[in-house]
């Protein structure tokens, strides 16, 4: 029988420009905030190109010997932003098993130690090389096609992306781990200079540096470990054509549809019982395409139920409570493993100011590149809570 997993511990860095900590420093860090004191049978360490970005590979060893583990085995995985997902979705497979009792992952990324254009380069190798990053065309571009598809079929409005941005920084002023604590408006959003029409600098996510730890163990375990665990239900990946050019629709992401698809009903929840969201905003079309492929809005629906501030902190589906992507910041190795941590804080009730009241349901959408990959996670904490 498949065995349940739970998450026990999770902590994270301070994301942002991180001049002064280098990749060891940022996971120890996120492993002290966890405040983890137990042992791990193994560590799942994402990161999507720490070689590129630091001249460092071989991160399993590295990360192990930040955070004191011993001589467990230790593994990197990469699946581009979705690489915290994907490493998630193996320890969580690896402790339903049974091959282990007690796993780590750690996610992280040192992103800014190479100029901006560097960095775009270096972020490219994760779209289809031949036919998009070759030619010119960076994540920016491509995301500013799927909205600009989006609104011919939709009527999306660019106030209406403006509105997710918004909506993400003034979450992520709760935050203390956030990137950027600071409001804007939608009249900020538009007023800022152009990136890729009809994305705007207040548009896109930053580069950040930053990294995020969560431990997670079987049942018996880790009722002994945590007082309030939060239980994965499910935790799906699928997958879909690398470019844009090969796929049938870009006024969403397929793989993401399938992943949320399979992720409910192996999970046996319902949207209607899901009580807040971290969904992949790396621009903020991508977060209104996320709730549509998700299922949480009909086509079309997600941009009008953001302006009407249905998915905020307040609303009636809590998005990206940690200030997502666009505030809280993404360095892209860490991204998927921060959704589990967020959704764990809030699951136990210590997200603080920005805790969602009566959370017991959360989900993680977690996205590599334009959409080639998808991680859905359903996590629950109804077992354990006081």
């Amino acid at each position: 029988m498949p065995r349940r997993v739970f998450v026990v511990a999770a902590g994270s860095s301070r994301f942002g420009e991180r001049w002064e900590a280098g990749q060891a420093e940022l996971a120890k860090e996120a492993w002290q905030d966890a405040g983890f004191r137990g042992k791990i049978d193994s560590l799942f360490v994402s990161s999507m190109a720490s070689g590129a970005f630091t001249e460092q590979e071989h991160l399993g060893p590295l990360v192990l010997s930040a955070i004191g583990s011993g001589s467990v085995p230790s593994v990197r995985l990469e699946a581009a932003c979705a690489s915290g997902g994907a490493a998630v979705r193996q320890a969580f497979l690896s402790v339903r098993s049974g091959e282990h009792d007690v796993v780590a992952v750690v996610g992280l990324e040192k992103m800014t130690d190479v100029p901006p254009d560097e960095a775009s380069r270096i972020l490219s190798q994760a779209s289809l090389a031949e036919d998009e990053a070759r030619t010119g065309a960076t994540f920016p571009a491509l995301y500013a096609l799927m909205a600009r598809r989006h609104m011919h079929e939709f009527g999306t409005t660019e106030e209406q992306l403006a509105a997710v941005s918004a909506k993400n920084h003034s979450n992520a002023c709760l935050n203390d781990k956030a990137h950027f604590r600071r409001t804007v408006s939608v009249d900020d959003v538009m007023r800022s200079p152009p990136v890729s029409d009809p994305l705007k600098v207040l548009d896109c996510s930053p580069v950040s540096d930053g990294a995020a730890a969560i431990i997670i163990a079987e049942e018996g375990v880790a009722r002994g470990l945590s007082e309030n665990p939060a239980e994965i239900l499910a935790c799906e990946q699928a997958s879909g054509p690398l470019g844009l050019c090969a796929r049938t629709t870009i006024c969403g992401i397929p793989a993401a549809a399938s992943a949320a698809k399979l992720a409910l009903e192996k999970s046996g929840a319902k949207l209607s019982g899901i009580d807040l969201a971290e969904v992949h905003d790396c621009f903020t079309i991508a977060e209104i395409m996320a709730l549509e492929d998700v299922g949480f809005f009909p086509r079309g629906g997600a941009a009008k139920a953001t302006e009407r501030g249905e998915t905020a902190l307040s609303g009636s589906v809590p998005v990206n409570p940690s200030g997502g992507l666009k505030a809280k910041g993404h360095p892209v190795g860490a991204t998927g493993v921060s959704q589990f941590a967020e959704c764990f804080l809030q699951l136990s009730g210590r997200a603080g100011k920005r805790q969602v009241k009566g959370a017991r349901t959360a989900l993680t959408h977690n996205v590599g590149g334009s959409g080639a990959t998808a991680v859905i996670g359903i996590l629950s904490g109804e077992v354990g809570r006081k």
